[in-house]
């Protein structure tokens, strides 16, 4: 009974399924039997193609096995459909062509001749879901294997919901559903399309030959840079070949735009990024979007935002940004980059005491201790118990990184290494927002100091815009503390997630594109992974 029926169950099923792929008419009239008169032979098709994922086992467990795709009813088809749509059009998104999959479940659903193929095809169609979904939402790459500084762990998706999603909701909306939501991404996706007409149409046309120009000069390479600002949009239409006011203006938007000192200049640094083809600028924009994807889409109603390639720090709100400074980060060596995470804020300690790490007390102090036992004298030496230790009758030279047996701390104070107040999120990276006593770094142009924590400009701000929620007057209740000289932990009553982030380009509030420089190399990892993976740009680049 089961082979007259997959005799005649297969024939109508396979012609339905290539016909909606294919978007072509079903060749001839058939008569297509209900799947309910073959159910034994193609549940189990379905059920042993399934068994090497879980999550697809689960949901055909859960689904009673029957079809979602490979059903003669219009909401299959729709499905069929809105699927093998989406997957031919995920170079929206920056991500790897995927028409060769397509091709193969086509192929796939061509060649079924049994029962047992039309299960495979059932379960490769949800397969393909899964990725394509998964993909779009967590991005395509592994944090942690392209640099060891970004720690972050991608959020993770259920690949049963997906599935549960394209069975219960009209087809084609759910697709839509899976881009993910943010305005940052969505933006980016904007930016990329344009960048892309830009580069097929010839991209920001000529470079600027020289090394420095500024208000007055005149000659070829100003009307070249005259010409490069209007191509990107900072100078409107103008004839001149003069370095005039009109180019100072556009050349300060410029580099404010792109994180540069605004003087109105056009020194070595800014013409570096004036003639960054737009190719570049593109691959930026890639970057940013994978690295969107991992960035989990519940980020707080309000959290903190630190770009380290900004060298900034926000507090955003129903996400618009209520509070922003300058920040301080880790220096551009292997020991020192400040890494990329989230986690989240539980308190702050005003007149904080700074317990020295270990890597700085062995990489840096112990030598010095070994000289002079008197070295670096504004730290206490403890033991153990907490005592403190005699400097004059230890032997300091008898230590090695590997023995040192004592702990150091530097005692609350002005001059103290974190200034008047940390925040903390606990983290095994030890990584926290603090004061500093070094106010001329944030004048600096690259910002990258520090052994690895983010240092704050306007850090007493920062402390009222995060009391403000818990107290009336946060200003008093932080310098009533501040002036008692103690050492005091303040609780955030709720914690407050925070989000180390890397952008070399981001979309503003106004929906205009600005870039930073990629000062720990990350992102260029990142893009040389993306085209190992498949993502290319346009062929023709400027």
């Amino acid at each position: 009974m089961a082979g007259r029926a997959a005799g005649k169950f297969m024939p109508g099923l396979k012609a339905g399924i290539i016909a909606l792929a294919l978007g072509g008419a079903i060749a001839g009239s058939m008569t297509v039997p209900a799947v309910a008169e073959v159910p034994a032979a193609f549940r189990q098709a379905v059920a042993e193609a399934a068994s090497q994922s879980e999550a697809l086992a689960s949901f055909y467990r859960e689904n009673g096995y029957e079809a979602i795709w490979t059903g003669q009813d219009q909401a299959s088809r729709l499905r069929r459909s809105a699927l093998l749509t989406a997957m031919g059009e995920t170079a929206a998104h920056g991500l790897p062509d995927r028409s060769g999959e397509v091709n193969r479940l086509l192929q796939q659903m061509r060649d079924a001749q049994t029962i047992r193929d039309f299960g495979e095809v059932e379960v490769a169609l949800s397969q393909a879901l899964v990725n394509y979904a998964t993909d779009l939402q967590t991005g395509i790459l592994q944090p942690q294997r392209i640099d060891d500084g970004i720690v972050r762990k991608k959020h993770s998706v259920d690949a049963k919901e997906f599935l549960f999603g394209i069975r219960d909701n009209q087809p084609f909306a759910f697709m839509r559903s899976l881009v993910p939501t943010s305005s940052q991404y969505r933006a980016l996706q904007r930016e990329k399309l344009r960048l892309e007409k830009l580069i097929a149409a010839g991209g920001w046309g000529p470079t600027v030959n020289a090394k420095k120009l500024e208000p007055g000069d005149e000659g070829a390479a100003v009307v070249a840079l005259r010409n490069r600002l209007m191509a990107m949009g900072y100078l409107g239409r103008s004839a001149s070949g003069r370095y005039d006011a009109a180019m100072e203006r556009a050349v300060q938007a410029f580099q404010s735009d792109h994180g540069l000192a605004v003087d109105g200049v056009a020194g070595a640094g800014t013409l570096a990024e004036v003639n960054r083809p737009a190719s570049d600028r593109l691959k930026s924009i890639l970057v940013a979007m994978e690295r969107e994807r991992w960035l989990t889409p519940d980020r707080g109603e309000r959290h903190v935002l630190v770009n380290l390639a900004d060298f900034s720090a926000q507090i955003i709100d129903d996400g618009d940004v209520t509070f922003e400074t300058r920040s301080v980060i880790g220096k551009n060596t292997h020991d020192r980059r400040s890494p990329e995470f989230s986690d989240e804020m539980e308190h702050m300690v005003i007149n904080p005491s700074w317990y020295v790490p270990r890597s700085i007390i062995t990489k840096e102090y112990l030598p010095k201790l070994r000289n002079n036992p008197n070295a670096v004298g504004h730290i206490e030496i403890t033991d153990r118990r907490g005592r403190v230790v005699n400097r004059s009758s230890a032997d300091f030279s008898q230590y090695t990184a590997r023995n040192f047996p004592y702990a150091m701390r530097q005692p609350p104070s002005r001059s103290n290494a974190l200034g008047l107040v940390k925040f903390m999120f606990p983290n095994k990276y030890n990584i926290y927002l603090h004061d500093t006593p070094q106010k001329s770094l944030f004048g600096r142009e690259v910002r990258a100091f520090s052994h690895g924590c983010i240092r704050l400009a306007e850090p007493f701000e920062f402390a009222y815009a995060l009391l403000a929620r818990q107290t009336e007057d946060p200003k008093a209740f932080f310098h009533r503390i501040l002036n008692s000289g103690k050492e005091t932990k303040v609780v955030l009553e709720k914690k407050v997630p925070v989000h180390l982030i890397y952008r070399t380009a981001i979309v503003s509030s106004l929906g205009h594109a600005e870039f930073r420089r990629d000062v720990y190399g990350r992102d260029a990892k990142i893009w040389a992974a993306l085209e190992r993976a498949g993502v290319v740009l346009p062929s023709v680049q400027g």
